[in-house]
């Protein structure tokens, strides 16, 4: 399993329902549509003991392969519309990894 994280801040003085309402709407159904993706989740990052998140959303992007993340996100059409997506955020910060291991807890 890959997956693809971005974690991110929207710039000062953004309208926060009005990105909320687009990412969760037609950002969220074109993440989905994208070739081969198994799963994609957007999450808002929570305080903890240690103080306010360095980012206040996450976003990630689940594919079977390298190749599928690849094929699906590296296209020049998709490269074009994250250039303009990226352009509601700032302080993206864009990781892929790669599944090492993984335990699923059966209650």
């Amino acid at each position: 399993m890959v997956k693809l994280t971005v974690m991110y801040n929207l710039p000062d003085g953004a309208d926060h329902e009005a990105f909320l309402k687009w990412r969760t709407g037609p950002h969220q159904s074109s993440n989905a549509s994208m070739p081969k993706v198994l799963k994609t989740d957007f999450y808002a990052a929570k305080p903890t003991m240690m103080g306010e998140p360095a980012y206040r959303y996450i976003t990630e992007a689940y594919f079977e392969t390298m190749g599928d993340l690849e094929n699906a996100f590296f296209t020049d059409q998709a490269q074009a519309k994250l250039k303009e997506d990226v352009k509601r955020i700032k302080d993206q910060i864009f990781l892929i990894s790669e599944e090492i291991t993984t335990t699923i807890n059966k209650a």
